[in-house]
């Protein structure tokens, strides 16, 4: 993780050979555990979303200790490189979505105190999250193939940071719903453990969402065109790409801690 480019790696280093393993264990130990909740309380429309994206992670970390042993551009490579960092693009939004489910339903227990009508966040924020995840596949998709042509590059480039800043507008506007439902509620004397502990989790889990899309945005504002036959514009790229560390601390770690909490 030292962050010394190396020419023609698909992931601008020599990516770590156990951090990859470990992550794919924990995530397929975490979708274990959603299947099985989903399972034992019949709560596939309610959380449904989480152990999909738990799986998506695993994938995603399996297919990237494929690549740590198997860094440097091949056709084959390549294609493996592009569906793991899909696989690990696509997962925040949808677990935003899952967070919008769950707020619907708290909502439900106290509809005077809701700020929004509960039947419409999933209609809403369904829609958005699918805008959401529109540009954040095609930018992924852009971003991820250094064969392409730097103006595909820094298309795909833009594209994601119109996603990040999207996901970041709807993690404020949860925050903002969370903050307001809580107040309804104290006003109205209603200090309920069934409606308390959801929100706080619902707040936790997207505060961990947030610090990914920050880190994600922050890297893409940098230089992240990348060039695999050029060493020194590889190594003119953002730290936060040509670190790997960065991406287990901030994408990892948070989206792992947050599928551990919903457990």
């Amino acid at each position: 993780m030292s962050g010394e480019p190396i020419l023609y790696s698909l992931y601008v280093y020599s990516p770590n050979k156990v951090a990859p393993a470990i992550f794919a264990v924990l995530f397929g130990i975490s979708a274990a555990g959603h299947i099985w909740q989903c399972i034992h309380y019949n709560a596939w429309k309610m959380i449904g979303l989480h152990p999909m994206c738990a799986v998506f992670y695993t994938v995603g970390s399996a297919l990237r200790e494929y690549g740590a042993f198997n860094y440097l551009y091949s056709p084959t490579n390549l294609d493996v490189f592009i569906v793991s960092q899909v696989m690990i693009y696509i997962c925040p939004p949808l677990l935003e979505l899952a967070n919008y489910h769950v707020l619907g339903r708290v909502l439900y227990y106290v509809p005077h105190c809701a700020p929004f009508p509960p039947h419409r966040i999933m209609s809403l924020f369904g829609a958005l999250v699918a805008i959401v995840e529109a540009l954040n596949g095609l930018g992924v998709a852009f971003t991820s193939n250094p064969s392409s042509s730097p103006s595909t590059q820094d298309l795909g480039s833009k594209l994601t940071k119109a996603s990040l800043a999207f996901q970041l507008a709807v993690v404020a506007v949860c925050f903002l719903l969370c903050g307001l439902f809580y107040r309804n509620c104290t006003k109205s004397g209603i200090h309920n453990r069934n409606i308390k502990t959801p929100l706080l989790v619902l707040c936790l889990s997207m505060f961990l969402i947030l610090v990914r899309c920050i880190y994600r945005l922050i890297e893409h504002l940098g230089n992240v065109k990348l060039t695999i036959d050029d060493f020194e514009s590889m190594e003119r790229l953002t730290p936060l790409l040509r670190y790997e560390w960065c991406f287990y601390v901030f994408e990892a770690t948070t989206m792992l801690l947050n599928s551990a909490v919903w457990n």
